[in-house]
């Protein structure tokens, strides 16, 4: 039986965001994408009824899943592996720094609207330099929305929505690159959007070397907060003084006038160490 006629047996929960991926050229993309030895430890989140589940336990020492539908346990349980370990909990709810001993890969198909969160989870904010969780990761191979993979890997020359907030949180702690883009039709139920894998490869050490990041988030968040306002009213109203913010810019050579969806990331991390020197 394929993967599509055995999700039309389990019943679906939108609440949970549940959309199985049943496309399974693209469950083989996702164990090639991981490059999992026999040695690997694999954390899945959001494995559902376990179409990548029963691929993974073929190639790592050890999978560690974590489900929150208690529907999709009970079908996870059936899958007969001896590496397989099943945690039924929310995932934000999980310290993954204790689920095993070493580093781990990360795979996930998440709801799409927890994602921001879950990257939060993953890697730390900007400003958290010792994310225990994110210490024990090497790699995360990501399913997202299309729209928010294109904001995930996007930079200050990219469409003004896309580069933001989410871009800023997502490059500072690891390298991202979109795989491969994946239709609606490689899911059931069908949802409404395309989707792409995504690749964070984690970094040791974050992308900017500042002397105070949660100065550095307090900059970006501002920068972002009114995307219609230039940097320099950005600024104002985020909290900075008037006679700070104009010598900053001028010192940068920034126009007060441009957006700051116009700044690179490294062109913030002047701009906040700017700010926070005077």
């Amino acid at each position: 039986m394929n993967y599509f006629e055995r999700a039309k047996f389990f019943r679906t929960k939108k609440r949970l965001g549940q959309n199985f991926l049943v496309n399974g050229e693209v469950i083989q993309d996702i164990i090639e994408f991981a490059q999992i030895s026999p040695d690997d430890t694999v954390v899945e989140i959001g494995p559902g009824v376990g179409f990548v589940t029963e691929q993974l336990v073929k190639y790592a020492k050890k999978v560690i899943v974590i489900e929150l539908d208690e529907e999709a346990i009970r079908e996870l349980k059936k899958l007969d592996a001896s590496n397989l370990e099943i945690i039924h909990n929310d995932v934000l709810k999980t310290d993954l720094s204790t689920l095993c001993e070493g580093e781990f890969k990360v795979v996930a198909n998440i709801p799409y609207y927890i994602t921001s969160p879950i990257i939060a989870h993953l890697l730390g904010e900007i400003d958290d330099l010792n994310n225990k969780n994110r210490n024990k990761i090497k790699d995360i191979i990501l399913m997202v929305q299309e729209e928010v993979a294109r904001r995930m890997v996007a930079d200050e020359n990219s469409p003004s929505k896309q580069y933001g907030l989410l871009t800023i949180l997502s490059q500072f702690w690891a390298d991202v690159k979109i795989l491969r883009l994946v239709g609606r039709k490689s899911f059931y139920p069908t949802p409404k959007v395309n989707s792409a894998l995504v690749k964070l490869d984690v970094r040791k050490e974050p992308k900017l070397q500042l002397s105070d990041y949660s100065h550095f988030r307090k900059t970006i968040k501002a920068g972002f907060a009114q995307r219609r306002k230039n940097i320099k009213n950005c600024l104002l109203n985020g909290g900075f003084s008037k006679e700070n913010v104009i010598s900053t810019l001028a010192n940068l050579g920034i126009d007060e006038n441009t957006r700051g969806e116009k700044l690179s990331i490294e062109m913030f991390g002047k701009l906040s160490e700017g700010l926070l020197g005077k």
